[in-house]
């Protein structure tokens, strides 16, 4: 199923983040699917070779070009996270197979109460033009696992377009500001794990999650930078070290249940903040405390 172009986002500020490189041709087709009253886009520019920037600005006069610090979608991510400004952020491609016009679905997800709209192409009324059948199954095997050790319910592990109010940004623990290691190698968290690393940390966190069906077209433009065999082995390690991380996580907020008979802030922090990394339905109407939870 796809979302009508053209349309309307609640009144809430919206920032939709585009990681893109070399994406000059692919862009006017992601713009011109954007709701016409989004806050801000940011396109953050992975030091594209081709017209990506010219072509963003011509195409809006107020787009926000951020220039990401380190290689990778998930650094391209952090950056535009970190550079948001609206009550919501919205993460799409910038290739096309993600249509922007789902946009006010995931922002209806949020506003009936969910903290994280998570895009799902193996729901009714998703689907995919693009996943092969190898992924599928590997998908499928990988969320399997997941779900048994967080306890989650998700259907879709490995798919990037989701939204969630920008005030969760700290708990996701990604790193935007960090210099890049000697010979331009990527910190953890840089490349396309970064979805199983957001998706893995918001269950971990205990989030209200809401699944969002969302179609996947294809690529309109260029060949697709995923390496379905090295970047499906640094899903499987990501999904093992997070899982480590909270293990070692729950062994520090017992030992300081121990130490302290009246737990305090230092528990409650030690419970839900990540380490960092190393080198629905819809309606009209908005309750008051809208801008407590988006903020």
């Amino acid at each position: 199923m796809t979302a009508q172009a053209g349309a309307s986002v609640p009144r809430l500020r919206v920032s939709v983040v585009i990681p893109a490189l070399n994406e000059a041709r692919n862009l006017p087709h992601v713009f011109a699917r954007l709701p016409p009253d989004v806050h801000e886009v940011i396109v953050v520019d992975g030091h594209s070779v081709d017209d990506t920037i010219a072509v963003a600005r011509q195409l809006r006069a107020d787009v926000r070009i951020v220039l990401q610090s380190r290689r990778g979608k998930g650094n391209a991510l952090a950056c535009g996270f970190a550079a948001a400004t609206g009550e919501i952020i919205a993460m799409i491609d910038a290739d096309g197979s993600a249509d922007p016009g789902e946009i006010p679905r995931f922002v209806q997800a949020l506003v009936a109460g969910a903290e994280f709209a998570k895009g799902t192409r193996f729901a009714p009324g998703g689907g995919s033009d693009d996943i092969t059948r190898l992924r599928a199954l590997g998908n499928r095997a990988l969320v399997g696992f997941v779900n048994l050790c967080r306890g989650s319910r998700y259907t879709d592990l490995c798919y990037g377009y989701n939204a969630f109010w920008r005030r969760l940004v700290p708990l996701l623990g990604l790193d935007a500001e960090s210099p890049a290691p000697p010979g331009g190698g990527w910190l953890w968290g840089d490349g396309f794990e970064v979805e199983t690393l957001i998706h893995l940390r918001v269950a971990a966190a205990g989030l209200a999650v809401t699944e969002v069906p969302s179609f996947e077209h294809s690529r309109i433009y260029g060949v697709s930078n995923l390496n379905a065999a090295t970047d499906g082995f640094r899903v499987l390690r990501t999904i093992l070290s997070e899982l480590r991380r909270s293990r070692r996580a729950g062994r520090r907020v017992r030992a300081t249940a121990v130490a302290s008979p009246s737990p305090g802030p230092a528990v409650a922090e030690a419970a839900s903040a990540p380490e960092p990394l190393a080198a629905g339905s819809s309606g009209d109407h908005w309750g008051p405390d809208l801008a407590t939870r988006g903020g």
